[in-house]
C-alpha cells in the first residue's frame, strides 16, 4: 500500500506541476497580448471609439493593422464626422482589406466636411479604391490647381496656331481647375483637359480674321474656349483660362503661297518637258519615215535599168531613144548642179 501511495503522490505532483506550467504560460501569453494591445484599448476607452479588446485581437488574426483602424476611428470621432457619416469599425476594416488608404479617406472626409463639400463615405471609398488620391482631390476642390498648357513635360513650349491672315502665333496658357468630386470616378484626367484647351485655343485663333485681333483681345480667345464646355466628362471644373504669353511667328500664309507657286512652276516645267519630249519623238519618227521613203525611191530607181533592158529586149525602144533619155538625164543633172549654191571651202592653214 505504501508503494501505491508513493506512486499516487508522484502522479499528483506531476499533474500539479504541468497545470502550473500551463497556467504560467497562459498568464504570460495574456500579459503579452495585453501589453501589445493595452495602449490601443486605453485610447479606445478614453475617446469612446467603441472598439473592444477582443476585437483588437481579432483584427490581428484577420490581417488587419489595428493601429491604423484605431487611429482612423479616433480621428473620425474627434473631428465629429461620425455625426454626418455612418462609419463603423467593420467598414474601416473592410476598406483596409480591400487595399484602401483608410487614414487618407478619413482626412478627406474631415476636409470636405469642414469646407462644406458634398462627399459621403461610400463615394470616398470608391474614389480611393479607384486609385485616385481622394485627399488631394478634396484639396484641389478647396484650393484650385493651375495647369500649364501645353504641358511642359511633353517638350512643347507653346501652342502653334495660325490666324485667318496666315500669321502664326505661339501661345502659352494657364488653366485653373477645381476637382469635380462627382465625376472623379471615371472622369478624364488633366492630360485630357490640356488637350481640349489646346485644341480650343488653336480653333479660336484660326477663326479670327487677323492676328492683330488676337493680340488686342486675348481675353476674347479665353472666353470663346470657356464657352465650349471643355470640362465635360472630366474630373475637373475649369475655373478660368488665362493667356500667359503670345509671340508672333512666321507668315505661314505667305510660305504656303510660295510653296504653291513653286509647285505650279514645277508642274508647268514638267508639262513643257513632256511636250518637248513628244516633239522630239515626233521628229525622230519623221526622220525614220524620210529614210524609209528614200529607201523606197532607191528601190524604185534600181528597177529603171532593168526596165530599160526589158524594153531593149522587147524592142519597144531603140538605141536612139536610149541616147535621148541619157541626154535628158544629163541635162537635168546639170541644171540641178547649177541651181545648188556652192559650199564654202575653208582652207586649212599649213
Amino acid at each position: 500500500m505504501s508503494a501505491l501511495n508513493i506512486l499516487a503522490a508522484d502522479n499528483s505532483s506531476t499533474i500539479a506541476w504541468i497545470v502550473g506550467v500551463v497556467i504560467f504560460l497562459g498568464v504570460l501569453v495574456f500579459f503579452a497580448v495585453f501589453a501589445r494591445f493595452a495602449g490601443l484599448w486605453v485610447q479606445c476607452k478614453m475617446t469612446n471609439a467603441k472598439i473592444s479588446f477582443p476585437n483588437l485581437v481579432m483584427m490581428t488574426i484577420r490581417k488587419v493593422n489595428p493601429t491604423i483602424i484605431v487611429r482612423s476611428k479616433i480621428m473620425a470621432i474627434q473631428s465629429g464626422i461620425t455625426r454626418h457619416y455612418d462609419i463603423s469599425t467593420r467598414d474601416l476594416e473592410a476598406h483596409y482589406l480591400a487595399g484602401g488608404n483608410v487614414p487618407n479617406v478619413i482626412r478627406a472626409l474631415i476636409a470636405s466636411q469642414r469646407a462644406k463639400i458634398e462627399l459621403d463615405w461610400q463615394a470616398a471609398q470608391a474614389i480611393d479604391l479607384a486609385g485616385r488620391d481622394i485627399l488631394d482631390a478634396v484639396r484641389t476642390s478647396v484650393y484650385p490647381k493651375v495647369i500649364d498648357c501645353p504641358d511642359p513635360r511633353k517638350n512643347n513650349s507653346t501652342l502653334d496656331a495660325v490666324a485667318g491672315d496666315g500669321i502664326q502665333l505661339n501661345v502659352r496658357a494657364r488653366v485653373t481647375v477645381r476637382t469635380n468630386l462627382k465625376q472623379l470616378v471615371g472622369g478624364a484626367t488633366e492630360e485630357t483637359v490640356i488637350a481640349r484647351v489646346g485644341q480650343g485655343i488653336v480653333q479660336a485663333i484660326g477663326s479670327t480674321e487677323t492676328y492683330k485681333d488676337v493680340l488686342e483681345n486675348p481675353d476674347k480667345i479665353s472666353q470663346i474656349v470657356l464657352d465650349e464646355g471643355l470640362e465635360k466628362q472630366t474630373a475637373y471644373t475649369i475655373v478660368s483660362i488665362d493667356i500667359a504669353d503670345i509671340d508672333v511667328g512666321e507668315n505661314i500664309g505667305a510660305r504656303l503661297q510660295a510653296d504653291h507657286a513653286e509647285a505650279e512652276m514645277r508642274v508647268a516645267q514638267a508639262k513643257a518637258e513632256q511636250r518637248r519630249a513628244d516633239q522630239q519623238a515626233r521628229e525622230q519618227e519623221m526622220v525614220a519615215l524620210t529614210q524609209e521613203n528614200r529607201a523606197q525611191v532607191v528601190l524604185a530607181e534600181a528597177k529603171v535599168p532593168e526596165a530599160i533592158a526589158q524594153s531593149f529586149r522587147s524592142k519597144k525602144i531603140g538605141l536612139i531613144d536610149y541616147y535621148e533619155l541619157k541626154n535628158i538625164q544629163a541635162d537635168t543633172k546639170m541644171r540641178d548642179t547649177i541651181g545648188t549654191p556652192e559650199r564654202e571651202v575653208t582652207a586649212t592653214p599649213q
